[in-house]
């Protein structure tokens, strides 16, 4: 049951993280803001927002939170980053600010702001892996993902307009990314789904 798990956190430092906290709430699950190693080590999960990545990892280095989190990934936390997140889980970016720094994890290569600026943000009904039903996707300022290695599930693609077969949702084992806002869709159902990736990885 997700209320045995101990907290998953959603990293604070930039981005929507009261929708996240709210999202995981309501699936049952405790969750913890997280700004400070000492409440990195208490979750067993965690959601990295979005935001601005390059902001994003200058205030985890601001708070020491940088070696940390690299070390829980590489011990096999469960992360799911959105947006600016996907790109701080990610091991190569492309068209990144000046020796821009990622987290790493996950054996893909992005393309920051590769949908646009803000005005060209857009919502699109995708058909993601693992769910039935197509969920609504908010892109704001989104990467998407130039490539994946060989131990990559794609989960979702765009399936319209220029856009049209760009990755934007993907798994590695404990890890997954989408390059939308799962929690400015409607609904919790990704959430789920890295809940119960949550639970497969948690050592009981």
């Amino acid at each position: 049951m997700p209320s045995a798990l101990p907290p998953i956190g959603v990293l604070a430092l930039q981005g929507d993280v009261r929708e996240h906290l709210r999202l995981l709430n309501e699936l049952g699950v405790p969750a913890i803001s997280v700004r400070r190693d000492t409440e990195l080590a208490a979750v067993s999960g965690l959601v990295l927002p979005g935001g601005e990545s390059t902001t994003m990892i200058r205030l985890a280095r601001t708070f020491g939170l940088v070696e940390p989190l690299r070390a829980r990934l590489a011990d096999g936390m469960p992360a799911f980053g959105t947006c600016a997140g996907m790109i701080l889980l990610a091991d190569r970016v492309l068209d990144g600010a000046p020796g821009q720094e990622t987290l790493g994890g996950l054996d893909i290569t992005v393309r920051r702001n590769a949908f646009g600026r803000q005005v060209d943000s857009f919502e699109e009904d995708l058909h993601l892996t693992g769910l039935d039903d197509p969920v609504h996707a908010v892109f704001i300022r989104a990467p998407w993902v130039e490539s994946v290695g060989d131990g990559v599930e794609v989960l979702a693609e765009v399936g319209a307009g220029p856009a049209a077969g760009r990755i934007v949702a993907v798994r590695q084992g404990p890890l997954m990314a989408t390059s939308f806002h799962p929690e400015m869709g409607g609904g919790s159902r990704i959430h789920r789904l890295f809940v119960d990736l949550v639970a497969q990885h948690t050592v009981r």
